[in-house]
């Protein structure tokens, strides 16, 4: 039965994500979708849709919701605050949402980017085979915006709300984030290269879906810092002339010109996206074989945390 959600009060940043849309780049089309994949694909597959369905994205703060017929709802990406009619629920589990009823979202503890799914999915036209809004450019989404207090969205059919929980505890490590050196790792000597991958860098609050801008000892590219303009990909890491490296994310832009010291792997850029502001971490270098070793053990992952998702008593 299809159904419409409510937003009475929207947090930063909120957008309508899915999976990605893929294909257009080469035609300076951004991939967008979900800043935490493995999150949103949780949230989703917690009210039985589609790992890639649409789902609501939000930075540092909820909102306040309600649909108009029963729903299945589950928040993910972080630990916050989340109460249905008042009556405190759990982050991480579905949860039947009764039309009329106010779900609530507070804000994040340990985390930036949040997910809302609802069973059915939002069912917003695609653009470009894709739900997802790309704010900068106005595409797709809810007419290419942020979401706003007062909007209404539209969800997709729904079978037997059956509300779920993990089964399997899903955990992110501490490691240093991985990276592939290049294209233009030889921009960069030995030195530069000690630097990068021996001292701490830090999150910033300079971050959207587009990138993050990070603190910490500035690099210094042998060749300089202003290139042809040339592909970059979801991840790429540019070092501009104040040496602050900046990591593109989700909306990152399709071509660039500054060098890029490295691309963070797709199995860690979520885990640095979440990250606070203030936080310091690492990077460690691999090889391309040895990321995709470890990007398909990451998938094995996830789909075994997918996979032993456990039906709620009661």
């Amino acid at each position: 039965m299809k159904a419409l959600l409510s937003i009475h009060r929207s947090g930063p940043l909120m957008s309508v994500q899915d999976g990605g849309r893929y294909g257009f780049r080469a035609r300076g089309v951004s991939t967008s979708g979900a800043m935490d994949r493995d999150a949103h694909a949780i949230a989703n597959a917690l009210v039985s849709n589609e790992p890639g369905a649409a789902a609501i994205e939000f930075a540092l703060i909820g909102g306040a919701f309600t649909a108009d017929r029963d729903v299945l709802v589950a928040v993910t990406g972080g630990r916050c605050a989340i109460d249905i009619a008042g009556k405190a629920v759990a982050t991480w589990e579905s949860h039947l949402l009764k039309a009329g009823e106010t779900l609530t979202i507070g804000a994040l503890r340990g985390a930036v980017w949040g997910y809302l799914a609802i069973s059915g999915g939002i069912t917003i036209p695609e653009v470009l085979g894709s739900r997802s809004t790309h704010l900068r450019t106005a595409v797709g989404g809810l007419d290419g915006r942020v979401i706003a207090s007062g909007d209404i969205l539209p969800l997709g059919e729904t079978g037997k709300l059956k509300s779920r929980m993990l089964g399997t505890p899903y955990l992110r490590g501490n490691a240093p984030i991985a990276v592939i050196p290049g294209p233009q790792d030889d921009y960069f000597d030995e030195s530069a290269w000690k630097t990068f991958l021996r001292q701490p860098y830090r999150t910033t609050t300079s971050r959207d879906r587009m990138a993050m801008v990070l603190d910490g000892p500035a690099l210094s590219a042998l060749k300089g810092h202003d290139i042809v303009s040339d592909a970059t990909v979801v991840g790429s890491i540019q070092v501009p002339g104040s040496g602050k490296p900046i990591v593109l994310t989700a909306d990152g832009q399709t071509t660039g010109g500054y060098p890029k010291i490295a691309t963070i792997v797709s199995f860690d850029l979520a885990r640095l996206a979440q990250l606070p502001a203030g936080q310091d971490f690492m990077f460690r270098a691999i090889s391309a074989d040895m990321a995709e070793e470890q990007a398909i053990h990451a998938q094995d992952r996830l789909s075994a945390v997918i996979g032993g998702l456990k039906k709620k008593k009661g």
